[in-house]
């Protein structure tokens, strides 16, 4: 069981978060919004303090709207309340929160019926047109890709950089399918063009390419898996590595449990071993190489192949930062809120797979890959390409001698941790952020709307979800660990990219937004990366441990703050007018034709309550809010319209 915190103490501001820009449901007042929020997700700011709960994912909505009609029966049935659910903090607005008795033909009982009809009306349509094949998890993931889409759009038109950088958030961090352009695979008829019994290229008869080897083997990128055995004899490294600095390696190491460790001064005292000096000392810290029945020799020449199939030349992704990784997945597994919480075979899988996370990685993106035809591409049909090799090449070391490190494991022990493994690699695939945050917000929210105040990780489903979030955090860590630590991995993911945007000019290929080293704003970048991306992200991750990562969460707009404060003077706004059309990128989500009806089927809904109420909003210094007509604010659990033309937020 995992112990649930009320958010409602949090101190964090979320100012920087596009969470902060969504319609929110508070104890004491569930304004549910799914309708009417398709426009104006950014537009209406809650009036409230920071620290509300902000409900926004559609089933937890839907999940609260309901209890607010099931309070609202009760005041006006005064039927006593049944002991079968947790009684609610608060009654909704639109409820008898006095707890005075209603009388049958009042104007506050007629008010309150009327609102209850809506509210049950409302919540209705919604599981109506929900889709039977979709879960409530990729419900939200859909409406939080609008969301994110509707703030790059705007991001975009800012300046040449808004451009790039939101070009680079939504390549790498939405799950889009590729778009075809069909009618351009069409023969024209047209004598300029090869008609279908000419060859499109006669210069280039068509030949059979020699045989290379099966596809089925695998390999690493650049040289053939090999084996790695430094321990012939009988004594073992203290910290699993030969080194002559082995007291202040020691001193570096026990401090292993602490958040922004000095991970690169443990890799020059390691002699360049940090993944098998760090995983080594926090197995044995943690009692897994007894547990789990892994014998130190095993683990030690397994944890050496592997380091030694991580390329040493990437700048960034190499074995310090798979340490760096496994290390703050580590610390990630000792939150208090968590206690208790996972098995030790649980907790084993969590840091193995943070270990191979990214082995025999090229330092290239899974779009380069697949763009220029990579071997890897094509063995995985290009999805999830690199997540789907490390897995591979980490599997098959443990095939060589000596290294099979679950060698004890009974078959369904071994099976469960090869699962969970797998599951937890995948979710490091950045396409998929968008719907692993999604995953936890629902689960999160969804608990909260309940009113348990705990969460039961009583399936494989919430426990495996829990873990790829945490080692998914765990991942894009940098921006929360001290400002020296974070703007050393900045220059080092950089260079990565430089060296890809070079390999893509050498070939001739469009250069990747943020690759180009001519033309990339580092600071703008990370403030961007930070509100759009990481920010959301651990805030949720906050309100699942709540208040365990509050310093994380400071340290984490402390250097948001300090990222804003270095980028360069915004030229003119007329500047912005100067990118040539054909270089502004519109950034959208491709929907499945099924999503898409549904969307217009919103949006039709949002045109009409606009139209509605366009004579209840009011214009103020920052746009235009939506307000009741009736008093101001969202009355009875209504659904707000309107509309605001924010500038982006957090001053970009």
């Amino acid at each position: 069981m995992l112990n649930k915190n009320s958010a409602s103490s949090q101190s964090l501001p979320r100012v920087h978060s596009f969470f902060n820009m969504i319609p929110s449901i508070m104890q004491d007042d569930l304004a549910v919004t799914i309708l009417a929020d398709r426009d104006n997700m950014f537009s209406i700011k809650s009036q409230r303090s920071h620290g509300e709960d902000l409900i926004v994912t559609p089933f937890a909505q839907i999940l609260a709207s309901l209890r607010s009609v099931r309070n609202n029966l009760l005041s006006l049935t005064n039927v006593p309340a049944s002991n079968k659910r947790p009684a609610q903090s608060s009654s909704g607005r639109s409820g008898n929160a006095s707890g005075v008795q209603l009388a049958q033909g009042d104007e506050a009982y007629t008010r309150l019926a009327t609102d209850t009809i809506e509210e049950l009306d409302w919540c209705l349509d919604q599981l109506e047109t929900i889709q039977t094949h979709r879960s409530v998890s990729d419900m939200a993931s859909l409406k939080f890709k609008r969301m994110l889409n509707k703030e790059l759009s705007h991001f975009s038109e800012s300046s040449r950089s808004g451009n790039q950088i939101s070009e680079y958030i939504c390549s790498t961090f939405l799950d889009k399918q590729q778009e075809f352009d069909l009618p351009s695979l069409r023969v024209e008829e047209n004598t300029d063009h090869p008609t279908s019994t000419q060859p499109v290229n006669p210069q280039y008869p068509r030949s059979r390419s020699p045989r290379g080897p099966p596809m089925s083997q695998i390999s690493g990128v650049k040289r053939p898996l090999s084996h790695t055995n430094s321990f012939t004899g009988e004594r073992l490294p203290t910290f699993g590595v030969e080194t002559p600095r082995e007291d202040e390696l020691g001193t570096q190491l026990g401090e292993l449990d602490t958040w922004g460790i000095e991970i690169f001064k443990i890799g020059e005292l390691s002699c360049n071993r940090p993944l098998t000096c760090v995983a080594y000392t926090i197995f044995q810290s943690r009692e897994l190489l007894t547990s789990l029945m892994i014998p130190p020799k095993t683990f030690l020449n397994f944890m050496t192949t592997l380091e030694d199939h991580y390329v040493k030349d990437n700048p960034f992704h190499n074995s310090l930062h798979a340490a760096d990784v496994t290390q703050s997945t580590n610390v990630l597994l000792n939150t208090p809120a968590l206690e208790g919480v996972f098995t030790p075979l649980e907790v084993g899988g969590a840091l193995f797979a943070a270990c191979i996370h990214d082995v025999d990685h090229p330092g290239l993106t899974n779009q380069f890959l697949v763009n220029s035809s990579s071997e890897l591409a094509l063995m995985y049909n290009d999805e999830s390409v690199l997540e789907n090799h490390h897995l591979a090449v980490a599997f098959k070391l443990l095939q060589n001698q000596g290294c099979d490190i679950f060698c004890n494991m009974q078959k369904k022990q071994r099976q469960t941790l090869r699962k969970m493994v797998i599951d937890i690699v995948l979710s490091t695939d950045m396409s998929k952020h968008m719907s692993l945050l999604a995953d936890l917000k629902t689960m999160v929210e969804t608990k909260k709307v309940a009113g348990s105040g705990v969460l039961l990780l009583d399936n494989y489903t919430d426990r495996i979800q829990v873990l790829e979030n945490l080692v998914h955090c765990a991942d894009l860590s940098n921006p929360t660990k001290p400002l020296t630590l974070y703007k050393r991995w900045v220059a080092l993911l950089m260079e990565e990219f430089f060296l890809q945007g070079d390999k893509e000019r050498e070939n001739g290929m469009d250069i990747s937004a943020m690759c180009d080293r001519y033309n990339s704003t580092i600071e703008k970048s990370q403030v961007g990366f930070i509100d759009y991306i990481v920010h959301p992200l651990w805030e949720t991750w906050a309100d699942l441990v709540h208040p365990d990562a509050q310093d994380i969460l400071d340290t984490l707009e402390e250097n948001r703050d300090y990222y804003q404060s270095m980028i360069p003077p915004s030229p003119p706004p007329s500047a912005a007018d100067d990118i040539p059309q054909d270089e502004k990128i519109r950034f959208q989500v491709t929907l499945e034709e099924s999503d898409q009806e549904n969307l217009d089927e919103l949006e039709e809904c949002d045109e009409s309550e606009s139209r509605g109420d366009a004579g209840s909003s009011t214009t103020t210094g920052t746009g235009t809010t939506a307000t009741n007509a009736a008093g101001g604010g969202l009355a009875g659990g209504g659904k707000p319209s309107g509309s605001q033309n924010q500038a982006p937020h957090g001053g970009m």
